[in-house]
């Protein structure tokens, strides 16, 4: 990481890239994976699986890619024209979603149905080819000791915005028809990610020395086992990411189980994600805050504690009346896992090995982020809501005591 940089270079990219997440976070409150997409597919198609699979291909898409870019991005003078090329990849598709939702009466839903999944595949890559070089530029553009601050401080502006402008496009799918509707909300997510996409253009990210760095001749999977070897608190940080997967696993199905055992109604269901949202924008800065003074170890503990805490308390709990402390602990965990996961991540290894570093902590955690949720419904299937959520408080024990006992702090010594 780049420590020394010019403080009038510092603050400028500290702005421009928070501005890049805020606009990125309103703009995707139009096209939410979570709200505006799901209903999108299902004007389409009758076919739950077809909806369950989007999240599950998403995820795949976007994390698998980028242990693959880390080989070129060795001897890059700069991450930041990878990043761009990479970003324009997951915008674009959102226009093309737009134009799918305008020319449905013209070309109908089944063949809508498969350009849509195509075009959510395309942006789930454009993401993945993103990531590595995207977290290295910040890397090198924010120094270590204020970066998951800005992390958690960019990750609440998003979240803010999102939320406001999800709420705006309920609006216009409720007042407009089709085709007008989606079409409309996806043009205004593309529009504004473009300004996103503007703001990150403005980085000032300083070449890197490459004639220091060592030429990158050993091969991918070579690079992969030896860091693997020697690197044993890298090692077991995988492992923990992993664990963390089936840890929170629990937090898809709380709505789920909170109508089906508890009677939640509607409006309740709207005031517990809206809980999740304001606790997950206030969790952001502070436990990026935290992250930066106490240790990026210290956090990630107090996360997987809270993934625990709100899996056993959904167990437990008898009633609703307590049952918004379930979803502000899942706040908490998320948060932990996401942001500062990514500082945690950028603090091992040397700069040289750093694409590597990074692309192996989301590349390698893909199977589960896939597996877990569909494990967590298999057991749900099977043995009821509570089962699942006892198992995953018991994944999120195993989560702290291999943090505990196996993975260090790599800023130990900074932090001292």
């Amino acid at each position: 990481m780049v420590e020394n940089i010019e403080p009038k270079n510092l603050r400028f990219n500290y702005t421009v890239n928070l501005l890049d997440g805020a606009f990125f976070g309103l703009g995707i409150g139009f096209a939410s994976f979570s709200t505006i997409i799901p209903l999108f597919f299902s004007s389409l198609t009758d076919s739950a699986l077809i909806i369950g699979l989007i999240p599950a291909i998403h995820n795949a898409c976007v994390m698998l890619p980028q242990l693959f870019s880390a080989r070129w991005l060795h001897r890059t003078i700069a991450f930041k024209p990878a990043a761009m090329k990479g970003t324009i990849h997951e915008r674009l598709p959102f226009i093309g979603l737009a134009l799918v939702s305008w020319f449905i009466p013209v070309i109908g839903k089944p063949l809508a149905l498969v350009i849509a999944i195509l075009m959510l595949i395309w942006q789930g890559l454009g993401a993945g080819f993103t990531g590595n070089p995207w977290q290295n530029m910040l890397g090198r553009v924010i120094p270590s000791n204020m970066l998951a601050t800005f992390l958690g401080l960019q990750a609440a502006a998003a979240n803010l915005l999102a939320s406001g402008s999800a709420i705006v496009a309920g609006i216009i799918l409720d007042r407009l028809d089709s085709p007008l509707d989606f079409s409309l909300t996806f043009s205004i997510c593309f529009g504004v990610m473009m300004i996103s996409y503007y703001c990150l253009g403005l980085t000032r990210e300083p070449d890197r020395d490459i004639e220091s760095l060592p030429h990158a001749d050993t091969s991918l999977s070579k690079s992969i086992l030896d860091i693997l070897r020697r690197d044993r608190p890298f090692r077991w940080f995988i492992i923990t990411r992993n664990l963390f997967q089936f840890g929170s696993m629990a937090f898809a199905f709380y709505i789920v189980y909170a109508v089906r055992r508890h009677g939640m109604g509607e409006a309740t269901a709207g005031i517990m994600t809206g809980v999740l949202l304001i606790s997950q924008t206030i969790a952001n800065p502070l436990l990026g805050w935290l992250a930066d003074r106490m240790g990026r170890r210290k956090v990630f503990i107090g996360g997987a504690s809270a993934a625990c805490l709100s899996a056993l308390l959904a167990f437990l709990l008898p009633n609703l009346n307590l049952f918004f402390i379930v979803f502000i602990l899942a706040a908490f965990a998320n948060t932990t896992f996401w942001t500062i996961g990514m500082a945690y991540t950028l603090d091992f290894g040397t700069e040289s090995e750093r694409p590597t570093y990074v692309g192996m902590a989301n590349t390698l955690i893909a199977p589960s982020a896939i597996l877990a949720p569909l494990v967590g419904g298999w057991i749900a299937d099977g043995l009821g809501y509570q089962a699942t959520f006892l198992f995953a408080s018991v994944c999120s024990v195993l989560t702290v005591l291999v943090l505990r006992f196996f993975v260090t702090e790599p800023r130990a010594a900074q932090l001292a």
